[in-house]
């Protein structure tokens, strides 16, 4: 798409028009809406929700959503002219923008923070300013003299024809910054015009199609064709292949769909060159048509391939009398007890009643065996959404949804920001995952707290569902606010895994470990493997090795950008840091004192799949874990390997402790459970616990007896037995006990605000400055620290943090978060703090 356009657009004659305004969301951390004009022949274009293009600054060129409409001309600023409508029907809903104000204001982020995140990248417009020789432009002729500047610019615009320059290669050409005036000066002397080359990046995916020319279609016309190709058999057997694929003379309409062109060159027997010459000579002719992304399934209805067993179905009524009561239900059942089918039943439900299903999944590789639940279910109405899909497919869901063509949508966290607006249903799998929280950057959203507001603007229910439900869930269950339905058994014939702990701290002493194996777990692996069973081996570390050592001086290479030491990932033969992606080559010696001795230190998924290689030359041994996920498909692919038993033991990180079902999986290994539990957050134990039991519940899912070994040098820990004896209530009123006397969720909210900077003593100060306004306004008692965190660098920036308890009453919070942005307004308007970036997450995980 180009456009072309003036600085300003004249007025339209007839005063009598209604002068139109439009409030935008522009995709940039503005802390208010812009305001533009819409010029009299596009006011009937106007839609709310609709994407339209502005120019922003001296040479912005931006797509954004129209917000409001109205008359109001803004009072600080001359509104510029909208310059062209993209859509005339919105695409994003009322719904969408009432939600994504809820979470700029409440994630304390901007409005255009959340649309950047919400909008696929292919529904986002990119532009460049540009100008070119106008095409009446006559050197000859030319009426005005022009500078030197403004002829060393048409110089090169003449260099070629239709030559284009953007505004950045004409302040290089002419070695100054102070390059509009030039350019304006050229547009009044019609030497040249500016235009926007925008780019609309979503495009359908096209299929190219052959089919047989019409007048062919006739037998006897056929038959002669037929006579003239007996000389020519290659193209003979490729219209002979069309032919069976086609049955033209039974159904004319057949021809007129024709055959996708890569299928009839498929065969190696048949030559694309023929396929080439035939369209060539007309005898075929090609087409395009445009599909799909996803599969479809044959017919749309619902086919139910299983039966609610007594325990499920008295699940369902009961979830189905509580939704009557309360709109948010909690299913609190143990790990294979049947949920999914529980799901899945009230999704059917739903749909009968006309509304849209949103179903969250923590993890993209669980999608992979949902969807394919789903799909058998739901066919062509179930959409699928998540990050490892490209632009144009997430796009074709976004519209799917818009067209109501799919009804149900299964995704992970940024599937909340699909353009839903008669939800009936979400259910929020795993809900307790930290997955489900976003980081970085803004907006730093809970998708679990946005599904729950998006039910509650919509009228529609949520179903929470886990084994081990948040501490906060719980809670809302206990004081009667949300309801709570339990299973407390599994499905059909299967038990809960039997677990036992293995003391790694022993077997050292005793010198009986092999790598970082206990006897007793190696001896379980390989006898399961013996009967052809699977093993899930847990560690919640990638790559080889932590780190590297020298053993003479005790180097350790930390990274350069972040206060962490590199780690060593053999495959690449490279160190890495998990936290800025920087890399370097494993040294040959020590930099520090030059000697070879250098050893890796620790453990992560990658050296237990090598030691595995080594020590069971007969298993078949996979990993998942980020390293092995990068690409599209690898989470199927993998997960496909381990479900045909092609892989029958799985290594992973704590993938592999989330939902996923595999009928062979008899025997479960947490290879080191202490690193899970030694961690410096409050929320440390409940987070081992949950690892643990949703781990252990990968075993015996279908009527094998499943066993579990958990690694640890401390046996002894309270935790432990609560995970053998899967005692979740335990778990939650010790766990509640504690949060109540230290002040923590649910009982407080917390704000963290993250100071960062290249120096050191500029973030500290910063950080000092921040907590004396917060103190001021908040009081000492709701404000801790300024402090360090564990890990105090992080890609270049030195980082200070400031954590904010605050009382649950919403009118609190409210009152704290203005209070929050005036303090860091305070710090952002002092000039040595200038260049230093003040981050606030509210709900921190």
């Amino acid at each position: 798409m180009s456009l072309s356009f003036d600085f300003a657009q004249p007025e339209a004659a007839g005063a009598d028009r209604v002068t139109l305004f439009v409030d935008v969301i522009l995709p940039l951390p503005l802390p208010k809406l812009y305001t533009y004009r819409v010029p009299y022949e596009m006011n009937d274009e106007v839609v709310i929700g609709g994407r339209v293009i502005v120019q922003f600054g001296a040479k912005k060129t931006l797509s954004c959503i129209v917000a409001a409409v109205h008359e109001t001309p803004p009072a600080q600023y001359q509104a510029k002219y909208i310059l062209e409508f993209i859509d005339d029907a919105p695409v994003v809903t009322q719904a969408q923008l009432k939600l994504f104000r809820w979470m700029a204001d409440y994630y304390m982020c901007t409005l255009g923070e959340v649309i950047n995140a919400a909008l696929p990248s292919a529904l986002k417009l990119s532009s460049e300013s540009r100008i070119q020789l106008h095409p009446a432009f006559e050197p000859d002729t030319n009426p005005y003299p022009l500078s030197e500047q403004e002829e060393r610019i048409v110089a090169v615009l003449s260099s070629e024809d239709g030559k284009a320059l953007t505004f950045t290669e004409v302040g290089d050409l002419l070695g100054s910054a102070n390059f509009h005036k030039v350019i304006k000066s050229l547009i009044q002397k019609d030497v040249i015009f500016l235009f926007e080359h925008l780019a609309d990046k979503y495009s359908p995916k096209v299929v190219k199609k052959v089919r047989l020319a019409h007048h062919f279609v006739e037998e006897n016309v056929l038959e002669e064709l037929f006579a003239k190709m007996a000389s020519k058999p290659k193209q003979l057997d490729v219209l002979m292949r069309y032919l069976q694929r086609v049955p033209v003379y039974q159904n004319v309409h057949s021809n007129h769909q024709g055959m996708e062109k890569a299928a009839l060159t498929s065969s190696p027997h048949l030559s694309p060159s023929a396929v080439n010459t035939l369209i060539k000579n007309g005898v075929l002719e090609q087409f395009d048509v445009i599909v799909s992304r996803f599969p479809l399934d044959d017919s749309p209805e619902a086919k139910m391939p299983f039966t609610l067993s007594e325990a499920q179905t008295a699940a369902h009524d009961e979830v189905l009398r509580l939704f009557g009561e309360k709109d948010i239900v909690l299913l609190h059942g143990v790990t294979g007890a049947g949920k999914t089918e529980i799901y899945i039943e009230l999704i059917r439900k739903a749909l009968e009643g006309g509304g849209q299903v949103l179903y969250l999944l923590p993890e993209i590789a669980l999608t992979a065996q949902i969807v394919t639940r789903l799909m058998r279910v739901f066919g062509t109405r179930l959409g699928v959404y998540h990050s490892k899909f490209s632009d144009n497919e997430r796009v074709e869901v976004w519209n799917g949804v818009l067209s109501g063509r799919f009804q149900v949508v299964v995704g992970v966290r940024s599937a909340v920001f699909l353009p839903f607006d008669n939800m009936s249903l979400i259910i929020v799998d795993e809900e307790h995952e930290s997955s489900y929280k976003q980081y970085d950057p803004a907006p730093r959203y809970n998708a679990r707290e946005v599904a729950l507001m998006m039910a509650n603007f919509q009228g529609a229910k949520t179903l929470l569902g886990s084994a081990t439900p948040a501490v906060e869930t719980y809670y809302q269950t206990r004081a009667g606010r949300w309801g709570l339905v339990t299973l407390s058994k599994r499905f059909g014939e299967a038990g809960l895994p039997e677990i036992e702990l293995v003391d790694t701290r022993k077997q050292r002493e005793a010198k009986k470990m092999l790598n970082h194996f206990t006897p007793e777990l190696l001896g379980e692996i390989e006898r399961k493997l013996g009967l052809k069973e699977q093993v899930i081996l847990f560690q919640n570390r990638r790559g080889y090795s932590p780190f590297i050592s020298c053993l003479d001086c005790g180097w350790i290479p930390k990274c350069k950008n972040c206060a962490v030491s590199l780690s060593y990932h053999k495959h690449a033969h490279e160190l890495r840091c998990h936290y800025c992606g920087f890399h370097d080559r494993m040294p040959v010696e020590c930099p520090a004192c030059g000697s070879r001795n250098l050893k890796t230190v620790g453990f992560g998924t990658e050296k237990i799949e090598d030691d595995l290689k080594i020590m069971l030359p007969a298993a078949n041994v996979q990993r998942m874990d980020l390293d092995t996920t990068r690409a599209k498909n690898s989470y199927q692919q993998i997960i496909a390997d381990f479900e045909q038993q092609t892989t029958n033991v799985l290594v992973g990180t704590q993938m592999v402790t989330k939902g996923l079902d595999f009928a062979n999986v008899s025997l479960v290994g947490i290879i080191n459970a202490d690193s899970i539990i030694h961690y410096p957050d409050f929320r440390a134990h409940e987070r081992a616990f949950q690892m643990f039991v949703q781990v252990s519940g990968r075993a015996g899912r279908k009527g094998k007896k499943g066993k579990v070994i958990i690694q640890t040098a401390d046996p002894a820990q309270v935790i432990f037995d609560k995970v053998i004896r899967n005692d979740y209530l335990e778990f939650y009123e010790y766990e509640i006990t504690q949060r109540r006397e230290y002040g923590f969720p649910p009982f407080m909210r917390v704000i963290r605000l993250t100071v960062k900077h290249v120096d050191q003593l500029v973030a500290e100060q910063a950080a000092i400055l921040l907590t004396q306004e917060l103190v001021y306004r908040l009081g000492r008692e709701a404000v801790l620290g300024p402090e360090a965190p564990y890990i105090f660098r992080i890609r270049n920036f030195y980082l200070q943090e400031i954590t904010i308890k605050l009382d649950r009453e919403h009118t609190v919070l409210k009152h704290a978060k203005g209070q929050i942005t005036e303090a860091m307004n305070v710090v952002k308007d002092q000039k040595e703090f200038k260049q230093t970036r003040l981050v606030a997450d509210v709900d921190p995980m």
